[in-house]
């Protein structure tokens, strides 16, 4: 009998120190994703599988994400996801279900969390709701076996923190985007050029045929601190197109040079905002980047100048593991368990789920709490 949830499970398992499968379930935006991971205490963790189902296609005639149009996917693809993932196997393996329990666009947060909880409920396995935030800021301890406490840049679509990584659940916001996250500075540069969705790779690839010669400003380097912005940067590309195109042709050779003027703005930015956290972080075993904007190759290999000027070993997920999946899913179930947490099926989807919640909201918050 499990003293969280009055449940009696299908077996008996020594969570904290005994070999763990745990089943990885992820659905808080447009990736549809479950995984297996294994571990066994002393070893590095195994990925078994690792399964995404992409909404790509059904979202690029509308320029971005739209909610109701991704519910309705992850509905449709989650219990075909899962299945593929324990394919060959079972769930006859699975120790735990973990699931992204929030933050994320809700339809597809609780499609995934209705799933877990009859999964969990159907073969008596314990349930662990995950932040999806933490998922991220935990892979590098999946892929590279880091220590606490290390600085993490957490930098994505629709976030960007630095967070010093103390322990599982014990996560410290030095600093932060304050409007737009770089991923959402990247597709909305995309739609204004008209590049095709998503915005992040259409932008890298058109970046490398150009050259960074036009003039745009990087954003808060003249403020103190952490906090980043991206929302202006943004809008000077909407000038600069203006200008390259008064009469609203742009030519090839002007818009590869405005998204490699573009990346270019983002890249320093985000390499001088990681000093500084760097300097503020204090003592750390790394500094890691997460997130689909770290699988950037200038981006991501401008962060490793940086941490190697501070004498500082660099970690960066390999770039599948940078965007969603379940993988990061189940490694942050598998952390959670280890330090005695489990959940039960009164599991809520959250909408909003900040991973430090000492901390004051950067985007604003209201009745259900802070965004980020």
């Amino acid at each position: 009998m499990d003293r969280h949830s009055g449940r009696c499970y299908r077996r008996r398992v020594d969570f904290r120190n005994a070999p763990l499968t745990v089943l990885g379930i992820e659905a808080s935006c447009d990736d549809t994703a479950a995984a297996l991971v294994r571990h066994v205490p002393g070893a590095a963790p195994v990925i078994l599988s690792n399964v995404v189902a992409g909404q790509d296609a059904l979202h690029e005639g509308f320029g971005g994400v739209v909610p109701e149009i991704a519910a309705r996917a992850h509905a449709e693809a989650l219990d075909l996801t899962v299945e593929k993932a324990l394919e060959g196997r079972g769930l006859r393996v699975v120790d735990a279900v973990a699931v992204t329990a929030g933050p994320g666009l809700i339809g597809g947060v609780v499609a995934g969390v209705m799933l877990a909880k009859g999964i969990a409920a159907g073969a008596g396995l314990p349930l662990v709701g995950v932040n999806h935030l933490a998922g991220h800021a935990l892979t590098p301890r999946l892929t590279d076996g880091l220590s606490f406490p290390y600085l993490m840049l957490l930098v994505s679509g629709g976030h960007c923190q630095f967070l010093l990584v103390r322990g599982e659940g014990d996560h410290r916001r030095l600093g932060g985007t304050i409007d737009d996250a770089p991923g959402e500075a990247f597709d909305k540069t995309a739609r204004l050029l008209g590049l095709p969705m998503p915005g992040g790779p259409a932008v890298e690839r058109e970046a490398a045929r150009g050259t960074p010669r036009i003039a745009l400003p990087r954003p808060l380097l003249g403020r103190e601190g952490c906090d980043l912005s991206f929302s202006g940067l943004k809008t000077a590309v909407l000038r600069a197109r203006g200008d390259l195109a008064p009469d609203g042709a742009l030519r090839e050779g002007d818009r590869a040079d405005l998204c490699a003027s573009f990346q270019a703005a983002v890249t320093e930015v985000l390499a001088e905002k990681s000093r500084r956290a760097l300097r503020a972080a204090g003592p750390v075993t790394a500094f890691a980047v997460a997130g689909g904007v770290a699988a950037n190759g200038a981006i991501r290999a401008a962060l490793e100048g940086v941490a190697a000027e501070a004498g500082t070993p660099f970690a960066a997920p390999p770039p599948p593991l940078c965007t969603d999946n379940g993988a990061m899913i189940a490694w942050a179930g598998i952390e959670a368990l280890r330090q005695g947490r489990r959940d039960d099926l009164t599991l809520a989807a959250r909408p909003r789920w900040p991973l430090d919640e000492a901390a004051a909201p950067m985007l604003g918050s209201g009745k259900r709490g802070a965004k980020a």
